[in-house]
């Protein structure tokens, strides 16, 4: 006989299903009946954890709202200059896209009304502190001398963002995660060396992640 999971497994179980099945047929599209055939269970068992669909969804903009912030302040913490700090924001961001790839069309999905538009709109706020996060890197990277100060910073994080939303719109086309991280290095890197103070400033914050 199986053992009946704990409530806290359940609810990440609904979750993970929400995730993947809006990776799969788009986030308006994914109803309680889906999620409860994807694991498995009744209906009222989903109700059970989640009184209503948008429960699930506000939860699910928690989890996602919480690894933006997660991701920002481990870049923060661990970066030994800033632009390792730059890399790590990024590419940390990547890597919550990869394992969530449902994330961009969350985000953006319309629902003018109710609480999934209030779920959506954390989403957004967390981006945001993303991107004043890159900001606040860019302009450390200038006064250190990694990056040239003829730029301004909210430019140079807006051409970095770009970077995530160009690969977003391919992963979005080909439905293919993988492409996030070994494209999005690269280009990075690339980004980064264009706007070099000297010649091989970049360089000296290289990270592996």
């Amino acid at each position: 006989m199986r053992a009946r999971k704990s409530a806290p497994d359940r609810r990440a179980d609904i979750l993970h299903a929400t995730f993947a099945l809006a990776f799969e047929v788009g986030p308006e599209q994914v109803t309680t009946g889906m999620i409860a055939k994807r694991l498995g269970l009744t209906q009222p068992a989903i109700y059970k954890h989640f009184p209503s669909k948008d429960d699930i969804w506000r939860s699910a903009a928690q989890i996602l709202s919480d690894q933006i912030s997660a991701n920002i302040t481990q870049a923060e913490m661990q970066a030994a200059d800033p632009i390792a700090q730059l890399q790590l924001l990024v590419l940390g961001h990547l890597n919550l896209v990869c394992a969530t790839p449902a994330l961009p069309e969350i985000m953006v999905a319309r629902d003018p009304k109710g609480l999934r538009h209030q779920a959506r709109q954390q989403i957004r706020s967390s981006m945001t502190a993303f991107f004043k996060a890159l900001t606040r890197a860019v302009k450390e990277a200038q006064a250190g001398g990694y990056l040239c100060a003829e730029t301004a910073p909210q430019d140079i994080a807006t051409l970095i963002i770009g970077i995530i939303q160009s690969l977003v719109l391919r992963l979005l086309v080909t439905r293919d995660p993988s492409i996030l991280l070994s494209d999005g290095k690269r280009l990075l890197d690339l980004q980064l060396s264009a706007f070099a103070a000297t010649a091989g400033a970049t360089s000296q914050g290289l990270i592996e992640i």
